[in-house]
Parts: C-alpha cells; sequence; structure tokens
C-alpha cells in the first residue's frame, strides 16, 4: 500500500474510533449511567410515558388545590388544570407535553410524577397490581388571602408583591403582574398549546416574567434601610444629629443630590429617625460619602441577602450592589440613595423587612411546606433555617423605631393598619430621563406572634407610585395577618 493510501486509511480508522467513543458516550454513558437524555423533558417518548399516570396535586394549606390532573380518556391519559389561572402561574408553573416544565411542575417534577426516590414502593406496588402509580403532592407555604389580595391589588399594574412570615422565612404571597393562564400551555392539543406559547411569548409586556423574583430594578430609597443599619451598627440612634440640607455635591464631582422636594430636610441637621422618616437624600448620600463608607455598606447589603442564591426550589435571590468604591464618591453617593449600580428583586426587598421584623435574624425563604405521597402520608416537612444575622437585636429595634416612624408620621403613612404595629420604607427609582420612575415599598406588620414582611414593587408606576405601592403593601399584610 502507498503512502497516501496508507495515510487515508489511517484517517478513516481515527474517525470510526471516534464515532465509536461518541456513540458509547451518548448511548452508554449519557443514556444509560446519567440518563440525562431519558429524563429529558424534551424527550418525546418518557413524556408520552408520563401522561399515563395520575400526577400529584399542587396544594395550599387546607387542602386548596391550585395544580390538578384530569383524565381525559384519550392517548394522553391525562392533563393538568388550574383552577385559579393567572392568579398562582408564576409559582405552580405549568407542564407541558410541548414545551417543558416551569415554576414547581418543574422544581418538584420528579415527586409530582412519582419518579421520586422516595416513591419507589408505591411504583413498586403499582407494578405488581398492575395499576398506575400516582405522583405524589406538593403543599405551599401560600396564604390564599394574602396571595389574592396581592395579585388582585396590582391589577393591570406591571409589578410584583412578595410577603414572608419573618420568624420561619416561609413565602406567603408571591404575585407577579400581568401574568398568563398556564392552562393552555399544559393542553394536550398541540395548536392550543402552541397558540398560547407564541402569545404569550410576543407580548412585549412579557407576561411569563416572574418579575417577583427573576428581575432586578433600582431600590431607590428603600435601600436608606441598609444605609441606616450601618449607620445604627457603628454606634448612631435614632435621636442621633446628621447633616442634611437642601443639596449635596460629593467631592471631585459637579453631581449634585437634591431631596424629592425642597421643603424636604432643608435644615442643615436632623435626626437620623427624622431623616429616614422623610427621606432625606441629602442626609444619606452625605453619611455614605463621608462617614459610612463603600465596604461597610458592600458588606451589610450582603448580610441581608444581596448577590446569593439561595438552594431552595423556586427561590433565588436578584440583587446586586454593584461595585461601590470611596475612590467614586459619586456613585457611592447615588447607591445610597438605591440607584446607580444598586439592583434589587421584590424578594430582596421582603428579606430585609423580614430581617428587621425578626430581631435581626433573617431566615431562609422557602416556598413548599411539605410533600406528600399518594396516599398523604408526609414524605418532608420544610425546616425553617437561619441564613444569616445581619444586624444585632438592639440595631433591629432601632431599625424598627424609625421604620414605624416613617408609617405613622412620614411617607408611608398610607400602610398603617389599625392595632398593628406597621413600619416600611418607601422608595422612588428613576429608570432613565424619558421614563416614569418606579415605585417600591419595603416593610412590616407586626401583630402578637406574628410577623409579615413584605415588598411592593410597581413597574413605571411615576408619580405617586410609590403611595400606591404602600397602599397595597397594607392590604397585603392586613390580609395575611388575618386568621
Amino acid at each position: 500500500m502507498n503512502a497516501p493510501l496508507r495515510r487515508v486509511g489511517i484517517v478513516a480508522l481515527v474517525l470510526f474510533g471516534l464515532l465509536f467513543v461518541n456513540l458509547n458516550y451518548v448511548q452508554f454513558y449519557k443514556g444509560t449511567i446519567t440518563e440525562e437524555y431519558r429524563n429529558s423533558p424534551y424527550n418525546g417518548r418518557v413524556r408520552l410515558d408520563e401522561y399515563k399516570n395520575e400526577r400529584g396535586e399542587i396544594l395550599l394549606g387546607g387542602g386548596v388545590i391550585v395544580a390538578k390532573s384530569v383524565d381525559t380518556g384519550g392517548e394522553l391519559r391525562y392533563q393538568r388544570e388550574y383552577p385559579f389561572g393567572p392568579a398562582f402561574a408564576h409559582i405552580v408553573g405549568y407542564k407541558s407535553i410541548h414545551y417543558g416544565n416551569a415554576g414547581i411542575e418543574y422544581a418538584e417534577n420528579d415527586l409530582l410524577s412519582g419518579k421520586s426516590g422516595d416513591l419507589f414502593v408505591n411504583r413498586l406496588t403499582g407494578m405488581l397490581t398492575g395499576k398506575n402509580a400516582a405522583g405524589g403532592s406538593v403543599q405551599l407555604t401560600i396564604n390564599q388571602k394574602a396571595q389574592e389580595a396581592a395579585f388582585s391589588g396590582l391589577g393591570n399594574r406591571k409589578g410584583a408583591v412578595v410577603a414572608i412570615d419573618a420568624t420561619t422565612g416561609a413565602i406567603l404571597a408571591t404575585a407577579s403582574t400581568p401574568s398568563f393562564d398556564p392552562g393552555p400551555l399544559s393542553s394536550n392539543s398541540g395548536a392550543t398549546a402552541q397558540e398560547a406559547w407564541t402569545k404569550y411569548n410576543n407580548d412585549p409586556a412579557q407576561p411569563m416574567l416572574n418579575r417577583a423574583f427573576a428581575n432586578r430594578y433600582p431600590p431607590g430609597s428603600t435601600f436608606k434601610i441598609i444605609d441606616s443599619a450601618v449607620a445604627l451598627s457603628k454606634g448612631l440612634t435614632p435621636d442621633s444629629m446628621v447633616k442634611a440640607g437642601s443639596e449635596y455635591r460629593p467631592p471631585q464631582t459637579t453631581h449634585v443630590i437634591r431631596n424629592a422636594h425642597p421643603s424636604i430636610c432643608p435644615q442643615a441637621e436632623v435626626t437620623l429617625k427624622t431623616a429616614l422618616t422623610f427621606s432625606c437624600n441629602t442626609a444619606f448620600s452625605r453619611m455614605a460619602v463621608e462617614d459610612l463608607k463603600a465596604g461597610p455598606l458592600s458588606n451589610q447589603a450582603k448580610a441581608f441577602g444581596f448577590g446569593t442564591k439561595f438552594e431552595t426550589p423556586m427561590v433565588s435571590v436578584a440583587s446586586e450592589t454593584g461595585p461601590l468604591d470611596d475612590k467614586d464618591p459619586a456613585v457611592l453617593a447615588g447607591s445610597a440613595i438605591g440607584q446607580q449600580n444598586v439592583t434589587m428583586s421584590p424578594l430582596q426587598g421582603a428579606l430585609i423587612g423580614a430581617a428587621v421584623a425578626n430581631g435581626g435574624t433573617l431566615m431562609k425563604p422557602y416556598l413548599v411546606a411539605e410533600t406528600q405521597g399518594p396516599d398523604l402520608s408526609v414524605i418532608d416537612k420544610a425546616n425553617p433555617g437561619v441564613f444569616s444575622r445581619p444586624v444585632t437585636p438592639d440595631v433591629a429595634s432601632g431599625l424598627q423605631e424609625m421604620m414605624v416612624s416613617v408609617v405613622e408620621n412620614g411617607t408611608g403613612t398610607a400602610a398603617k393598619i389599625p392595632g398593628v404595629k406597621v413600619g416600611g420604607k418607601t422608595g422612588t427609582a428613576e429608570t432613565g430621563a424619558a421614563a416614569d420612575e418606579h415605585g417600591w415599598f419595603v416593610g412590616f406588620a407586626i401583630k402578637g406572634n406574628q410577623k409579615i414582611a413584605v415588598a411592593v414593587f410597581l413597574e413605571r408606576a411615576g408619580e405617586g407610585g410609590s403611595r400606591e405601592a404602600t397602599k397595597l403593601a397594607g392590604t397585603v399584610m392586613n390580609a395575611a395577618l388575618a386568621k
């Protein structure tokens, strides 16, 4: 054999060898060992097989069903239904043979479909009896009254609400609008599912975007809670005097910080509590640059959860303080009042309120209260855990005093609930020269041993947006407190 043919033969052998290795990798390793392809939601054969069995329910406390399977009698025997439609869509998600899963339907798919190792005995019994094995059920932490108050209160506006039990971290409400109906996406009819998928994804309002968990926005003056926490940790009290004034020009810059209205904090000095009560931009920007500094502010934000991803189904926190540097006073001054590089999700805002309400202890947020087998036996129960202790009990007490003053005497009066200790902080966040401002409220309500934290975000709500957010926060907290 001449040299050119020998080289061609060697190349062909190498190529066949690579093909053989790849074939074994795909079929044996990824197909058998890791079962990646078998368990892929895009594996049509597996998905068809899954629809032979009744999928478990997603429930609220008290047995209220928010996702269930119905028997169609067809080749795809079971189909998913969502009795509350858009109100719970961003929580439960959807189960679609055409477009995969989302939300709790995705996060708890193994249990709901019956493939979980916890349901091995159930599957084995089904094999021996010849009956299709049903999936397990998931009970959520959601409070139905609080959820309905949040969703209906948002109405046709773009925005989000998150309410948390501050003592445990259980998420009591999480609503995002605009929303979508997960029913058509979960239809066994390909045409129905495709029509819904195209409609939702082509909608410029982005109804499938979970604004409560997955997106982040400039927090505006709600970030002053972080500033206040650092100030109190450094030894100030709510009655300590801080520099204010009608404007503040950070050193080495031509940028000027002003208050929202000339009547706010025109005095040279005000108490720290007054600065938070009436939201004095000049006081907090000056403090950040001259006294608090970038490092402590950044560390305090991280202690409250900024930049953290929680390893909990459906729960993560999108938040970022961005690069804070004492060498850039203008950025630091803007960040201190929730602009520049600072962004957070509504979930992050609720965590801030929760830590303050809970005496400085921040609990890990969670959405699943317990999982159950098809026979309603409890497989697993949530075990509340501490995420961090961002402030001491004394600092938390000072923050509570200041935030209660905001609701009693300042910008947050619309959140008042008779007979309940309510504290909070409003926020108005700039979004650009031509766009309306975002409206925010972050706060808490304490009644006896109940401690509810809330964050309300209204996207580009414009003038009066923060007051509308504050009013809605009061409504949701009141609903969550109701027995």
